[in-house]
Parts: structure tokens; C-alpha cells; sequence
């Protein structure tokens, strides 16, 4: 039984060798793309199989070196290319090695594994070689030197603490002369920004109000009264027409207005001269006005402000309750 089990065999692989003859032989290379690399450089390492397209042919394994001095960098998948002979592919893979070890250096055979009707061979490729070369030495320059390592670039991660830390010395000792500098001149450390002035009619319109409160007229403080009054227009005169009439007499207002006739309406015109005038008898001559007057004079006034003042286009503002109204003193 033995026997008859080993002639089977035997027979069996004969069969598998006639059949593979007649599908064309089963060929498995190892090329290199270069015989010769100076050391650490790679080569490229191609494994090629032609074969029937209807057998089923393992390629062998690949770890990460070939060898004791022969070293896989990297392997490419299976590549399959159809032959012009009939029934016929090619598969190639690729592989990248290298090797540190100068002088000839060998791959050795890769094994595919066949199998056929539940037998199994295999199929080998010839041992291939590449020489190795070391780097050659410039005996002509005699000994040199041992070269210092190449300084890496400095990056901007490296630099930052440095770039923030001298920022954050500058601006204390700017803060520390600025405090300095300001605790000898008696001065805040921080100053707050001037509040923006009210217009000329705002704060002219708000002092009349006042004097209205007042009532001094009442108290026989007519003095004072007609002084608060045209010291009032006077104080808008300057703000809005930019008119010396706190340093100007009566007179030299009013010239001062007659030379800038645009300036000015004849009938706000008019209305200046009587109030600064009238002012003027109480103050200087004693003149004792009318009770009329002194309603007429603060009406006036109101009007004179209200009429003259610096209309803001955008946005109007609302228009003043009190312009052409008539103040009653009691």
C-alpha cells in the first residue's frame, strides 16, 4: 500500500509538470535596478511572476529585511498585467532596500508557494547581488578637523517667550517712568478723558433759567439782575460768534455785529442793543426800569438765544418750547 501511495505521488507531480508545460512555463525573477550604490543609498528590487491566469501562486512574505546587511525600506502592493500571450498574467511587486555594510552584498532567493489539485510545490528566483561602496576619502587634504554639529534654525515657537519677555520689560519701565514722572508734577496717574462741551445755546438757555428761578427782580436786586442777564448774552455772544463781548463795551458789541452783518437779523440785532443797553442804565446810571421791563428783557433774551443758536443738521434737534415765548415775571 505504501508503495502504491508513493507511485501515486510521483505520478501526480508528473502530471503537474506536463500541465504547466503546457500552459507555458512558470517563471519568478529578482531584478535590481542597480548593480552598485554607494552605502545607505536604496535600490529598487523588483519581484516578477508570469504565470497561467488560472493557478494560484503565493508570493512569499516580506519582513522588514532580507538579510543580515540587506534591509527592506518599503514594499508595494501586488500589481497584476494581463500578457498578450493567451490566458497568460504577469504580477509584479517592488520592494526598496538598502545596506550599510560596504562590499558585495547578496539577496537571496524568494520561494512561491504553488498549489495544483491539492498539491503543493514551489517556485524559486536566482539570487541576486549588488556591491556596496563606501564613501571615498580625499587623501590630498591631509587631516582636517572634526566638523561641529549644524545649528538648527531657530523657529518662531523658540523665540516667543523671549520676543513677550522683553515686550513685558518695556512696558513696565515705561509705566514705572510715567508714574514717575507724573507723582513729580502733582498729577493723577490716569487722567480721564474732558468731557465734550455743551453748545453755547444749552448752557445760555440754562443760565437764564436760573436767573428766571431766581427772581431778584422781586428782592429790589435789580443790579444784579440786569448784570446776570447780559453778562449771560454776553458769555454766548463769545462761545457762538466767537465776539469779544465780555472785554467790549455796549457799543463795541454791537459795532462788532454791524461790521458782520451775516451774522446777525436787524431784528436780533435790535434786540441785543435794547437788553445790553437797558443793562447798562441799571448797572452804571442807577436807572430804575418799569416793572414791564424787567419781563420784557428776559423774553427778549430767550429770544435772541433761540434765534441765533447753531442748529445741529444731523439730527435736528427738537425744536426749544420757550423760542418767541413770553416769560412772566411775578
Amino acid at each position: 500500500m505504501k508503495k502504491l501511495k508513493n507511485i501515486a505521488i510521483v505520478l501526480s507531480l508528473f502530471v503537474l509538470q506536463v500541465q504547466l508545460a503546457q500552459a507555458q512555463q512558470i517563471q519568478a525573477r529578482a531584478v535590481l535596478d542597480s548593480t552598485n550604490i554607494l552605502i545607505g543609498d536604496q535600490v529598487n528590487l523588483r519581484l516578477e511572476l508570469s504565470q497561467p491566469n488560472n493557478l494560484d501562486i503565493e508570493f512569499p512574505a516580506i519582513g522588514d529585511s532580507l538579510s543580515a546587511s540587506v534591509e527592506v525600506i518599503a514594499q508595494s502592493p501586488l500589481d497584476t498585467f494581463e500578457l498578450d500571450e493567451e490566458n497568460q498574467i504577469r504580477i509584479i511587486q517592488n520592494l526598496t532596500i538598502t545596506s550599510f555594510d560596504s562590499g558585495q552584498q547578496v539577496v537571496p532567493p524568494f520561494y512561491f508557494r504553488l498549489k495544483y489539485d491539492n498539491l503543493y510545490d514551489s517556485i524559486e528566483t536566482l539570487p541576486a547581488s549588488f556591491f556596496v561602496h563606501s564613501m571615498p576619502l580625499d587623501t590630498t587634504k591631509g587631516p582636517v578637523d572634526i566638523k561641529k554639529p549644524y545649528g538648527a534654525p531657530v523657529t518662531l515657537k523658540e523665540v516667543t517667550p523671549y520676543i513677550l519677555g522683553v515686550i513685558l520689560i518695556g512696558a513696565l519701565i515705561f509705566f514705572l517712568f510715567y508714574y514717575i514722572q507724573r507723582r513729580r508734577k502733582n498729577k493723577p496717574l490716569f487722567v480721564k478723558p474732558p468731557k465734550p462741551k455743551e453748545p453755547a445755546h444749552v448752557i445760555a438757555l440754562r443760565e437764564l433759567d436760573r436767573i428766571k428761578d431766581e427772581k431778584l427782580w422781586q428782592t429790589e436786586h435789580l443790579k444784579d439782575y440786569y448784570s446776570m442777564v447780559s453778562d449771560t448774552l454776553r458769555t454766548y455772544i463769545e462761545d457762538r460768534f466767537n465776539i469779544q463781548a465780555m472785554e467790549y463795551t455796549t457799543e463795541e458789541t454791537i459795532q462788532a455785529f454791524e461790521r458782520q452783518k451775516e451774522l446777525l437779523s436787524g431784528k436780533s440785532l435790535e434786540e441785543l442793543k435794547s437788553i445790553l443797553s437797558l443793562s447798562d442804565l441799571v448797572k452804571f446810571a442807577k436807572y430804575t426800569p418799569l416793572p414791564d421791563d424787567h419781563n420784557l428783557t428776559l423774553m427778549n433774551a430767550y429770544f435772541f438765544v433761540n434765534q441765533t443758536k447753531l442748529e445741529d443738521k444731523k439730527p435736528t434737534p427738537p425744536k426749544d418750547d420757550r423760542e418767541g415765548e413770553e416769560v412772566e415775571l411775578k
